[in-house]
């Protein structure tokens, strides 16, 4: 089938666009679980929450988006569906819905403190601020390294994404670029690119909107896969990623939640009870990313 990605179309599945590995069977043998992060980048792991948390979280989040009438009136609040033109619902960062005990339960899953506690052998820590997103049609997220939004602290960070509810690719699947970490085509990419700081630098975030540019440029592959609920895929800062164009009529909910070895330092634009989150970046005007593109060489 033809997918939408971003601003390409890309055949899926095929050689430049496929699924992601099942590293489930891995879980309690951390050895083979930390050999197969570090070649591929990421590890996806199917039912990996209890299905019932991350059910209730949804429908309390569901519930919190049709109270700020952001639903389409008639229409099951479960189902999600969005009004024409869409409309925008803050649920970003440390606020009462990402700290409603039905929605943490399924952001801080016991199941997740186990896994990383026994992946760094050592207790995980993880942040406050919680990227919970309502996206809505012809919506998507462009390619780009986690590491330039929160590289201050740690570089042991892992990335959670958490579908919160059935996703399947046309409704805005996350998307890896595989081997994106290590592999040489992308060497000048985590060298430059890769070294940024958009509040220090005040450039914008995402490196590309083009996902087929990605493979032509630096080599590569995307992969993806339908979503369930409690299903997650965990991946590195320098694991390049995007998502998939939702072209439905119904909010993709999912969250990005944030796990590190505690004795490292933390970046600390996103801890706390008030995470100050990006305090600089495009609050005035900045630099665009085609601009620090040329500058780099990339």
């Amino acid at each position: 089938m033809q997918v939408h990605f971003g601003k390409s179309v890309l055949e899926y599945p095929s050689d430049r666009f496929g699924h992601l590995t099942d590293s489930s069977p891995l879980v309690g043998d951390r050895d083979a679980l930390r050999e197969r992060f570090d070649r591929d980048g990421y590890l996806y792991l199917p039912g990996f929450i209890d299905p019932q948390k991350v059910t209730d979280a949804r429908e309390r989040i569901l519930d919190y988006m049709a109270e700020r009438e952001a639903l389409v009136p008639g229409q099951p609040v479960l189902d999600g569906v969005m009004p024409k033109g869409g409309k925008t619902v803050s649920m970003m960062g440390r606020n009462p819905i990402t700290t409603d005990p039905a929605v943490l339960r399924a952001l801080e899953a016991e199941e997740l403190f186990e896994f990383f506690a026994d992946f760094y052998g050592e207790p995980p820590l993880t942040f406050d601020y919680k990227w919970l997103r309502a996206v809505g049609n012809e919506s998507f997220t462009g390619s780009h390294f986690d590491v330039v939004y929160m590289g201050r602290g740690s570089l042991n960070v892992n990335t959670v994404w958490i579908p919160l509810g059935d996703i399947p690719i046309a409704h805005g699947t996350l998307a890896i670029c595989e081997g994106s970490h290590r592999a040489p085509g992308f060497e000048k990419l985590r060298a430059t690119y890769g070294q940024m700081d958009v509040d220090r630098d005040n450039v914008e975030g995402w490196f590309s909107e083009n996902a087929e540019e990605i493979l032509e440029r630096f080599g590569g592959r995307w992969l993806t896969a339908d979503f369930k609920p409690g299903d997650i895929l965990t991946f590195g800062l320098y694991t390049l990623h995007a998502s998939t164009t939702n072209t439905t009529n119904r909010y993709r909910l999912s969250c990005d939640v944030r796990f590190q070895p505690s004795s490292e330092p933390i970046d600390e634009r996103w801890v706390g009870t008030t995470p100050k989150g990006h305090y600089a970046w495009m609050k005035t005007p900045g630099i665009t990313m085609e601009a620090a593109r040329e500058r780099w060489g990339v």
